[in-house]
Order: C-alpha cells, then structure tokens, then sequence
C-alpha cells in the first residue's frame, strides 16, 4: 500500500531503498526556504542497522504489513529458540538475534507469543506485555530508607535485575513488564 512520505509514524513498517525498515523516530522540519520535510530515523528490520533519511510529501513510500502469528514457546537450545504454531503444530526455530536479546530471559515454557513474518520469513518475536517472575534474591531494607520512591534492587529467577519496592521479599512472586525489565506490581496468585 503506497502512503505519501509524510504519513509515516513511528512503529510502521516500510520498504525503502529494496530493504524493510522500522520508523523509530520523526519530526517534522519546515525550513525558512523551501518545502517541508519530514525527517525520518530508520531501523532495518533485518540486521539492525540504521538510516536518518528525509521524506516530503510528495514522495510515496510503500508501506509493509507484517503478519502476526501465535505461536507457544517450546525450548531453547544455546542461541536457538523452538516454538510451535497452536493450530498447524508447525514447529519454527528461531536465532537470539531474531527473538531479541532482551527478550530471551522472559521466555517461559508453554508462553505465547507473536511471530512477526514478512514473506514467509520470521522477522521478529513480541513478547507478552507481562511475565510472573519469583524473586530469589532481594537486598535488605535500610531502616529510614523508607521515603516515598525508594527501591532497592532485586534478582528474578531468570537472572534479570530489576528494582523493587523494599516490601519485595525473596521468595515473593512478582509482575514484570517485559519490554523495559521494571517492576509492576506484586503478584496476586
């Protein structure tokens, strides 16, 4: 689907220069002489690198829709992760570097996740918003630290750091936001 160049917004997905790009960041730029712009920061959804490039409003752009899939998590092997479709049982292995360095430590066995595919090929893995992770290692609590927005850091049972409001106890299960590592809330099971 062609869009002009000026309706990009961050999260689509375009081709560009025979390649598929991320739109990460824009702004629009209006300079004192000449037409304006919208200036555009590019991420290949491929191998990461990046591109700033500028789009007027005359350009056409051809903009990608990925497909989503369900898939449930089976088991990673070192760098390779293993997950099956739930209605072809269809099984698909995919590298870190697809799944998402970030990623990886929230897998849990039985999750599901989407698979983002472009032609058939798997292009990246969307998490859950929220994992359930217990604490096994939690720092004491320093008498009169007890001031509004002190937390204290915190060792999941993944191995992720994350930091914790001092009533988290090791051994207390709690809610983490998988797409910046932080604390949501203590569990409610």
């Amino acid at each position: 689907m062609k869009i002009d160049g000026n309706a990009i917004r961050p999260g689509m997905v375009i081709e560009h220069q025979g390649r598929i790009w991320y739109a990460i960041k824009i702004q629009h730029t209006q300079p004192g002489k000449g037409g304006a712009y919208l200036q555009v920061e590019l991420k290949d959804v491929r191998d990461g690198t990046k591109l700033n490039e500028r789009f007027r409003s005359s350009e056409k752009v051809e903009r990608v829709r990925l497909e989503q899939s369900e898939f449930q998590f089976l088991f990673s092997d070192g760098d390779m992760h293993t997950f099956m479709n739930g209605e072809t049982y269809e099984q698909v292995t995919l590298s870190t570097e697809i799944v998402g360095e970030s990623n990886v430590p929230f897998l849990q066995d039985g999750m599901n996740v989407m698979i983002e595919t472009f032609d058939e090929e798997p292009l990246g893995v969307e998490l859950p918003a929220y994992v359930t992770l217990q604490v096994v290692e939690a720092d004491a609590v320093v008498k009169g630290q007890t001031a509004s927005s002190s937390f204290k850091p915190a060792l999941l049972e993944n191995g992720v750091k994350v930091l914790v409001p001092p009533f988290i106890e090791s051994g207390t299960r709690i809610v983490v936001d998988t797409r910046d590592a932080s604390y949501v809330e203590r569990a409610k099971d």
